[in-house]
């Protein structure tokens, strides 16, 4: 109703339009005053523009895939205390949204011929401190000249992503380039019972892989014959790389288009997500959280 006063009060004049709407003109005028002047807003109003700001800031600067819950959370880690509803209440006035994952395809060819290491997990996807279990695992993204693929290895105990690499190949050479990152970045010591764990796809049963693992001091392990969770971490990562960006940001032009926006992710997924299982933090915080208990003993000794 205001806006249509604003529109015909030139021609018609206010108390007239009044007359035949369901407002008072002094209501009317109340509402002009406080365009006017903001100071004048009630409080409840001046909070929420406040809070409209902050909210559209956290949901893009996280790729737009926060929903309420998360944009909540994040506000509350930068020290803004408000009500969960009252999130759900302005991002619903907004149109904003989180996005929501749909049915993973499975890109990984078990091969019944050939030998497999034992599964050492068993579904139980739970590490005690960093580079004790990872998991790996790919999957492809449709591009304008066909199929790339990107590979990824995951740290279980705060589920950071540790290895990546994207290609135009689906070959043992894909998984090896990721292996190769993990064990660049993560440097793991022989002896350490680090396990490296994955589905029975030929690439990850492939004798240069494996062999590649045991020359790193890693114990292989593959999963379970028909077993749908057997790689089910991974798969749930790999799950928001593919709702987070691929179907929201396509489609995609090449295989440097979809490198590009991995690296991005992978970035932002290690620093700044927040992961519900390891207590609504990023990875990495939750890495540095563990190493400075550890050395907590050690200072004080």
């Amino acid at each position: 109703m205001i806006a249509f006063i604003d529109d015909h009060r030139a021609l018609y004049g206010v108390e007239p339009i009044c007359r035949l709407l369901p407002i008072a003109p002094s209501t009317y005028h109340a509402h002009v005053a406080r365009r006017a002047d903001p100071a004048r807003l009630p409080a409840r109003a001046r909070r929420d523009a406040a809070l409209v700001a902050e909210i559209r800031r956290v949901h893009a600067a996280n790729f737009g895939v926060y929903g309420v819950r998360k944009v909540w959370r994040q506000l509350a880690r930068e020290g803004i205390t408000v009500a969960r509803c009252t999130v759900a209440r302005l991002m619903r006035a907004m149109g904003l949204h989180g996005v929501v994952r749909g049915h993973r395809v499975r890109t990984t060819v078990p091969n019944p011929a050939a030998s497999c290491p034992l599964d050492q997990v068993n579904r139980q996807f739970k590490a005690e401190c960093p580079n004790r279990l990872w998991v790996a695992d790919f999957t492809y993204v449709a591009t304008w000249g066909g199929f790339v693929y990107a590979a990824f290895v995951i740290d279980v105990f705060a589920r950071r992503i540790v290895g990546w690499r994207v290609s135009r190949s689906a070959r043992a050479d894909l998984v090896l380039d990721a292996l190769e990152q993990a064990l660049h970045q993560r440097r793991p010591f022989a002896g350490s019972g680090l396990v490296c764990h994955s589905d029975r796809g030929s690439q990850y049963v492939s004798i240069r892989y494996t062999e590649r693992l045991r020359q790193a001091g890693i114990e292989p392990s593959v999963g379970s014959i028909g077993d749908s969770y057997d790689n089910a971490l991974a798969e749930t990562v790999i799950g928001l790389f593919k709702t987070e960006v691929i179907h929201r940001r396509g489609p995609w032009r090449s295989v440097e288009a979809v490198e590009f926006a991995t690296l991005e992710w992978v970035d932002w997924f290690n620093t700044r997500r927040l992961l519900e299982p390891i207590g609504h933090m990023p990875p990495a915080e939750a890495e540095a959280r563990y190493y400075a208990r550890v050395q907590e003993p050690a200072l004080a000794a």
